[in-house]
């Protein structure tokens, strides 16, 4: 999904890389889609491009990080992900005229370049702001200002878009309406 549920720089990429594992509108059924997505090199490099494409041997270690990381959504401290900076050091240099923080990663592979992500994005206060959809557990950037949005859309921006918010507002109403 693209639009407003789009997050800023490199954040998109990890925002990507969670969506890899989805729940399809037509069918309700969770769908992997890391595991082709990693033998397809093309498509790897136009989805996440300054993530390195990882080997077969990497798969197993790539769903366990999908899986920690989702479920550190929405938190401004995810103390979950301490093993995985253990795992994957990274380390921390000041740019020269512009004050910037850069963070790379200790070894270069797919999870230490997420983790170095993931780093930034903590230290930018752009981490939380990364939720799932209650609904569709689609992982969306949250634009609002005061950081109270909970679904994915409200609209279905695209054909095959989902309005998770305008869908959990009827049901509340008709639940409301029935006395439940």
């Amino acid at each position: 999904m693209a639009g407003t549920s789009s997050a800023p720089g490199d954040l998109e990429q990890i925002r990507t890389f969670l969506n890899t594992w989805r729940l399809p509108h037509e069918t309700r059924s969770p769908a992997d889609d890391l595991p082709v997505l990693m033998t397809r090199s093309a498509d790897w490099r136009a989805a996440m491009p300054d993530i390195p494409r990882p080997r077969p041997q990497e798969l197993d270690e790539l769903l366990a990080l999908r899986t920690d990381l989702r479920t550190t959504l929405g938190r401004s401290a995810p103390t979950g992900l301490r093993e995985w900076f253990q795992r994957h050091p990274v380390h921390v240099t000041v740019g020269d005229e512009t004050r910037t923080l850069q963070y790379r990663p200790d070894t270069h592979n797919a999870a230490a370049t997420i983790m170095a992500m993931v780093a930034a994005a903590l230290a930018g206060q752009q981490w939380a702001r990364l939720k799932s959809c209650p609904d569709c557990r689609n992982v969306f950037y949250d634009h609002s200002r005061n950081r109270s949005r909970t679904w994915c859309s409200m609209y279905a921006e695209t054909s095959d878009g989902r309005a998770c918010g305008s869908i959990a507002k009827v049901r509340a109403y008709r639940k409301r309406r029935r006395g439940d």
